[in-house]
């Protein structure tokens, strides 16, 4: 599902050698293995799957797999220790997110006869797309459950994991932590020897 990288040879984690040893522990834990989840079961850990690799529109199990670990995690934390800010109405996040994945099978099930998961890529974009805009159907089914701060909350935690995964820093050319290194070369244009360069 992704383009192909200006970065293909580079890999942040050939410097993980440079990294405090804090750091390099935190980082390399992205990589799994996985562990059992602490609030998903598992049907919910599968669809979360399939709209987190839509949402990013990116399908590498390795990267997915963190991404749903680590909204697993937040979820448990979540339950733990609440959340920094709310909308007034939206029920929490661990709540909000189960609530919002069976709305969101049950809805394909009641217009498709299908299930999220076996839908196309275009389908199950479009669907989170009416959900971003309040529009996904029935009505009836999402009366009780706010469509667009669903799909917002989806987004940021999906982004959120996905974009501090290695392998897309790689993918997109970010350095990582550099740490007690530290870029030395801060103007545009200029690089630091082991930064990436596109091919």
């Amino acid at each position: 599902m992704s383009e192909k990288s200006r970065y293909p040879s580079y890999n942040v984690l050939d410097e993980r050698d440079e990294w405090d040893e804090f750091t390099r522990s935190i980082v390399v834990s992205r990589l799994g293995p996985a562990e059992p989840y602490g609030y998903l079961t598992l049907v919910e850990a599968e669809m979360l799957r399939a709209v987190c690799a839509s949402l990013v529109y990116d399908d590498k199990p390795e990267v997915i797999d963190y991404v749903v670990r680590h909204i697993d995690e937040t979820l448990v934390k979540s339950r733990l220790t609440g959340e920094g800010q709310r909308e007034v109405g939206v029920p929490p996040a661990p709540e909000l997110i189960r609530q919002g994945l069976k709305a969101i099978e049950q809805s394909v099930l009641l217009l498709r006869q299908a299930s999220f998961m076996s839908l196309s890529e275009a389908d199950r974009a479009g669907l989170l797309r009416q959900m971003s805009n309040s529009a996904a159907e029935p009505p009836e089914l999402w009366a009780s459950l706010p469509q667009r701060q669903l799909f917002q909350k989806l987004c940021s935690l999906t982004i959120e994991a996905y974009c501090s995964h290695p392998a897309i820093w790689s993918e997109i050319g970010y350095g990582g932590p550099a740490y007690p290194r530290g870029y030395v070369r801060t103007q545009l244009g200029q690089l630091d020897p082991w930064e990436a360069k596109p091919e």
